[in-house]
């Protein structure tokens, strides 16, 4: 695997970035925008796209919210062309008409983002674009619109196709290595000592997503921790006392850390196809493994008890388990999925609620987001596109009986909403 995914990063990789420096031009970018829809010759796109990226690096946050309004307003769709078009294709369906109605269907900006991301080392700075679009554009309508063009784009660019599964150890360059750190979302990496207990001893593993386009950029990476059983507390997977086990010797995968390192990349999945990847590869890797969960935080939960003014004063940690285990089957948002967002990955990916557990996080993060509370989920290799099946079509939690049961005790301490005077009695 080692050898494969460095292969592809040589034949693929782009390091260097537009390139010289272009002559300065003084035209506005609206000029150089429209001078890049229209260009018939890649050379001259070419060096127009290079003006205007290197122009962009240089722009303040109001320059850029000026620039984004500029593709989200004058190179939007067309109305009046698209109804046309659609019409001439459904009075005479043909490869001409539909030619003609996917044209209209596609606003000029998406074909400007795909001749900007013609210049060599473009993908990772437009990466860049869209995360600085959706920090300004967030309360803007049509800038959402404009994001849903750049989503698009990315889930072609992005796809699992593309994508080049790398190990990270603590042999890995010194430069992924620091990324490695500053990246890691869940349990912050504090010093190399501490990146060296994750990395170096032979029951650790890190794997993570590489494209191509962005060789030195991890898109996403999972810490794994090779281990006797299913553990219950964090301190027993980052303890700097523990005993290093014998991988032959291990009997569970623990993806104990997942963390997106892009911004720009928000919304495009990859973290379902690396989970599976990764199991895969350590399950043939050690044929010894038969059990594959998380350890993961719950970060909306004490939020939610705080809005539902459920109170837990910290030393009862039967009812934390409870509280947190009502919280994962039962908190939904109006679409039917869960409230907590690790919840709807996991449980997205085909896992399965395994157990709760109080206590598990006593870091100052740990306790502020879920009381101390971890959950692992259960990834069934044999099971996987059946759970999600049923999650996708019908939203169901699949959960063991344990963790049903603790969330029928929490059901009952709960506090009841009063019911509304204007309801009709049933």
């Amino acid at each position: 695997m080692t050898l494969f995914a460095d292969l592809l990063s040589t034949v693929f990789e782009r390091r260097h970035v537009l390139g010289p420096i272009l002559r300065r031009d003084p035209r506005p970018t609206e000029a150089l925008t429209a001078e890049l829809a229209a260009a018939v010759s890649d050379t001259a796109g070419l060096a127009t796209a290079t003006r205007i990226l290197q122009r962009y690096a240089e722009m303040t946050d109001a320059a850029k919210l000026a620039f984004f309004r500029h593709l989200a307003g004058e190179m939007n769709l067309d109305p009046a062309a698209l109804r046309a078009a659609l019409d001439a294709y459904e009075a005479d369906p043909s490869g001409r008409t539909y030619r003609a109605f996917m044209t209209a269907s596609e606003p000029p900006r998406q074909e400007l983002i795909r001749r900007l991301n013609q210049v060599p080392g473009a993908t990772g700075l437009l990466v860049g674009m869209r995360a600085d679009l959706l920090r300004l554009g967030r309360e803007e309508p049509a800038l959402q619109a404009l994001d849903l063009d750049f989503r698009h784009l990315f889930r072609s660019w992005f796809n699992r196709g593309f994508l080049v599964l790398r190990p990270i150890s603590w042999e890995s360059p010194a430069h992924i290595l620091e990324k490695i750190i500053a990246y890691e979302a869940v349990h912050a990496i504090r010093s190399w000592e501490d990146l060296r207990r994750r990395l170096a001893p032979p029951d650790r593993r890190c794997f993570a997503f590489f494209h191509p386009a962005m060789p030195d950029e991890p898109l996403i990476f999972v810490e794994v921790a090779l281990m006797k059983g299913v553990p219950s507390s964090i301190r027993a997977v980052l303890d700097e006392d523990r005993t290093s086990l014998p991988p032959a010797e291990a009997d569970t995968a623990v993806f104990y850390s997942i963390s997106n390192c892009q911004p720009g990349l928000a919304s495009i999945s990859f973290g379902n196809s690396l989970i599976k990847q990764v199991a895969s590869d350590l399950s043939m890797a050690f044929p010894g493994l038969k059990t594959f969960v998380t350890l993961s935080p719950i970060p909306g939960l004490m939020r939610w008890l705080e809005a539902g003014k459920v109170i837990w004063d910290g030393s009862d940690a039967k009812r934390m388990q409870s509280l947190a285990a009502h919280y994962l089957l039962s908190a939904k948002r109006p679409d039917g999925t869960p409230v907590d967002p690790v919840a709807r990955f996991h449980l997205g990916n085909g896992a399965l609620v395994h157990a709760v557990h109080a206590g598990a996080d006593t870091s100052e993060n740990g306790l502020r987001q879920s009381g101390g509370a971890m959950v692992n989920y259960l990834y069934d290799l044999a099971r996987v596109g059946q759970y999600h099946d049923r999650f996708a079509a019908k939203g169901e939690v699949i959960a063991t009986s344990s963790v049903k049961s603790l969330a029928a005790t929490a059901e009952k301490t709960l506090p009841r909403k009063e019911p509304e005077h204007d309801q009709p009695a049933i």
